[in-house]
């Protein structure tokens, strides 16, 4: 289970099982019950709004060009805090460079299986992503599930952290409507967990994932993405606040 599957099992009532016992057996540090988090300040909401627009239009650049960016609109900003801040909203530029990004050990990274494939019928391959969505005081994340013949989002989930869960939602919804031949990712860790895979693997869907640094590879998602944030960002966000 994940981490917020687990925590969500602690029971503060349990008289049978203390806390510290409850937190042994689920294998959590006790103080994740009493922890708080802190809420973002307001400046960072809108340094993250700016972040996600640079991105967005150019998502080749990194933290760096991203400072200097923010810079020239008056911003003063380091870029450890810049990194801080793309690493909350789970983006990178897509400019591979050594040791960019971690994944457990223990995941598998799937080859990928798209580059010259010619795309026959609905159900031939589908894929997902995971994007950051501003709203008028914070911001969620929200994952999709595209077909590529038809490019009809089959389903999509909201969560305000980037727990596995939400993507096992999404993707348990578009398995209602069918199955695809070939299911492709990126190499995030949401995707490569083994709780994802193993609801790909027992439906004997062959697994698909991107080349490091490659956003390219998830082409039709990224133009999807696109189309969320410029051509329907009103509309979106009347929905979302609904």
């Amino acid at each position: 289970m994940s981490f917020v599957e687990r925590w969500e099992w602690i029971d503060s009532k349990e008289k049978r099982l203390s806390l510290k016992r409850q937190c042994e057996v689920l294998e959590l540090p006790r103080s994740s019950w009493y922890y708080q988090p802190v809420p973002l300040s307001q400046e960072d909401v809108i340094l993250m709004n700016l972040i996600d627009e640079q991105y967005t239009k150019l998502p080749f650049y990194g933290s760096r060009r991203i400072v200097v960016s923010l810079r020239h609109l008056g911003y003063a900003v380091n870029r450890k805090r810049i990194q801080r801040l793309m690493q909350e909203m789970g983006i990178q530029g897509i400019a591979p460079g050594p040791n960019t990004s971690q994944r457990h050990t223990e995941q598998i990274i799937y080859p990928y299986l798209l580059r010259g494939l010619t795309i026959e019928s609905p159900n031939h391959v589908w894929s997902a992503d995971i994007t950051y969505i501003r709203l008028l005081n914070g911001f969620v994340y929200l994952v999709a599930i595209i077909d590529w013949f038809s490019r009809y989002v089959l389903s999509f989930r909201l969560s305000n952290s980037l727990e596995t869960v939400f993507c096992r939602e999404a993707l348990d919804e578009a398995l209602k409507r069918g199955t695809p031949d070939i299911f492709n990712t990126d190499q995030g860790c949401q995707f490569t967990s083994a709780d994802f895979t193993g609801d790909l693997q027992k439906r004997n869907i062959r697994i698909s994932m991107d080349g490091r640094g490659r956003a390219l590879d998830n082409i039709f998602v990224e133009r999807l993405w696109r189309s969320v944030k410029y051509d329907c960002e009103q509309s979106v966000e009347r929905f979302l606040c609904h």
